[in-house]
């Protein structure tokens, strides 16, 4: 597991990634809304991440390889930074 620290803020759960591709996730479990910042600096936003899956994610050996095969090109997304 590649996840280096949780925090939850309300109804915020946010985890610092140590991955090759990805370093930060933040999920609103009001309205499952997942936003990614990789290592790039680049963030999106993921729609209707259902909070079953993101616990998956979480508990996933590799988060990276996870959210490549089961997150990345299955929810509608969008780009968040400019």
């Amino acid at each position: 597991m590649s996840i280096k620290s949780e925090k939850i803020q309300g109804k915020l759960i946010i985890n610092e990634i140590d991955s090759s591709n990805l370093k930060k996730t933040i999920y609103d479990t009001s309205n499952e809304k997942l936003v990614v910042t990789f290592k790039n600096g680049m963030e999106y936003e993921y729609e209707k991440v259902p909070h079953s899956m993101y616990t998956k994610f979480r508990m996933a050996e590799s988060q990276g390889g996870f959210f490549n095969k089961e997150i990345g090109r299955k929810y509608k997304y969008k780009k968040i930074t400019k």
